[in-house]
């Protein structure tokens, strides 16, 4: 596995070599030129994408108005169980961050995926450092998903979020069992009968009493992420918390 692992990266790394060859001082997201001091994402991209101009209530992610979180709730998720602790978003599913999200879903776009999420951990840093998290784990594809698709960007990201971090990350610790339809054409209450039971903890890879931070792309109902925060706490995960590149409003 570390064999396999090894020579991902090193793939990866000639990707960006090429990359870096081919668009060289390009903006990867409008393609715009940028000034020999700024890498990879102009400006207004970074902006738009790294600057959350909305509050949100931090057990569920949701944008909320002024004086809608109580007890660390909002109205929307105020009766319901998540099996996860807080959810840290990057912003909201709107603008810039909507447009890379579908990129990293219906492109093979593995290293935009993987920047994206150092700059997010850059830009997150002390919140998450401050969440006392031991391990990352992203959200896992079912295999014939992945294999079509060429790669997890959940586990993209998650990689970019570990190397600035510096905190361990196991992308093999969840697994999904079930082939399920896709999320986003299951009505709001069908979303979790389409999940449930759709994950499960890998046996031999102990996580009983740490802490984890459940990395995904994107959130609407909290199902998904629900569902395999149910999976790690009933593997004997001490807490889980969820980290979403952007926050659908369901």
């Amino acid at each position: 596995m570390d064999y396999f692992h090894n020579v991902k990266d090193l793939g990866l790394n000639l990707l960006r070599g090429a990359r870096d060859l081919l668009y060289p001082g390009c903006c990867l997201l409008c393609g715009r030129m940028l000034p020999s001091s700024v890498e990879h994402f102009c400006f207004d991209c970074r902006h738009g994408l790294f600057h959350d101009p909305y509050p949100n209530c931090p057990r569920c992610g949701g944008t909320v108005g002024p004086y809608a979180v109580v007890e660390g709730r909002c109205v929307a998720c105020r009766k319901e169980a998540f099996a996860f602790e807080q959810t840290l978003r990057l912003g909201p599913y709107a603008g810039l961050l909507q447009e890379v999200v579908l990129r990293l879903k219906n492109q093979r776009s593995e290293i935009l995926a993987e920047l994206v999420g150092e700059y997010w951990a850059r830009e997150a840093a002390d919140r998450i450092s401050g969440l006392g998290v031991d391990v990352l784990v992203p959200v896992p594809l079912h295999w014939l998903r992945r294999w079509s698709r060429g790669y997890n960007q959940s586990a993209a990201l998650c990689r970019g979020l570990a190397t600035v971090l510096r905190v361990p990350q196991c992308p093999t610790l969840l697994r999904r069992v079930r082939h399920t339809p896709r999320q986003y054409l299951q009505t709001p209450s069908g979303r979790k009968a389409n999940v449930r039971g759709a994950f499960r903890a890998r046996s031999g890879q102990s996580i009983r009493g740490r802490s984890i931070l459940l990395v995904d792309d994107v959130m609407t109902t909290g199902a998904t992420v629900g569902e395999a925060s149910k999976a790690l706490v009933a593997a004997g995960a001490k807490r889980v918390v969820v980290a979403v590149l952007a926050r659908a409003q369901g």
